[in-house]
């Protein structure tokens, strides 16, 4: 089972990623934890990859790529693999599944969560303000500021990478506002019938 999960931060993918873990025994591949990985291994790929952050620079596509293609060929992920932050544009998704077909496999489904945005920035605003009341540092990914830029990257480019997979009959869509339990609910049944599912 080869799974993407797409939505913006926020919307509850770092949650179900681990229960799909539970679920079916496959890996959750960050491209952060990812590109430390190659790093630390001194990796051809990440040696490479290193060089371009210590000069300052953004890593390329091509050196992400090659980082997944090294990920995806460790054991744990030859069953399947659940990939979440990325693809996080339309190139990234091509190049994607170029490297994908060369290896004879492909993308399963893809699991888009549908959220409210403005209930997700008000969502995150209120813990921020309850951690701060409780004398307790907001967790990082609850600082507005950063947030609220997060999700203005999400919307320039991750949110066309939906498209893509939905012309291909990829996508199910599951109401990331609902209850985790029942969006649980939602992704098993998308994954059980492989059909495109979900709300509008």
């Amino acid at each position: 089972m080869r799974l993407i999960l797409l939505g913006p931060p926020g919307a509850g993918k770092g949650t179900q990623a681990q229960r799909l873990i539970e679920a079916y025994g496959i890996p959750q591949l960050s491209t952060g934890d990812m590109l430390r990985e190659a790093v630390a291994n001194e990796t051809e790929i990440g040696r490479k990859a290193k060089a371009i952050m210590e000069a300052g620079q953004l890593v390329s596509d091509e050196v992400v790529i090659g980082i997944v293609a090294d990920r995806i060929d460790q054991p744990d992920a030859r069953n399947g693999f659940i990939l979440d932050g990325f693809p996080r544009t339309v190139a990234q998704a091509e190049a994607l599944q170029g490297l994908l077909s060369g290896k004879g496999v492909a993308i399963d489904r893809v699991i888009e969560f549908k959220v409210d945005e403005d209930k997700l920035v008000e969502r995150i605003l209120r813990r921020a303000s309850e951690a701060e009341a409780q004398g307790l540092p907001p967790r990082k990914d609850d600082n507005p500021d950063v947030f609220l830029r997060r999700l203005n990257e999400f919307r320039e480019a991750t949110a066309a990478v939906a498209p893509f997979y939905r012309d291909r009959g990829l996508v199910s869509v599951v109401d990331g506002m609902a209850s985790v339990d029942s969006v649980t609910s939602q992704i098993r049944q998308a994954l059980d019938s492989k059909a495109s599912v979900g709300v509008a």
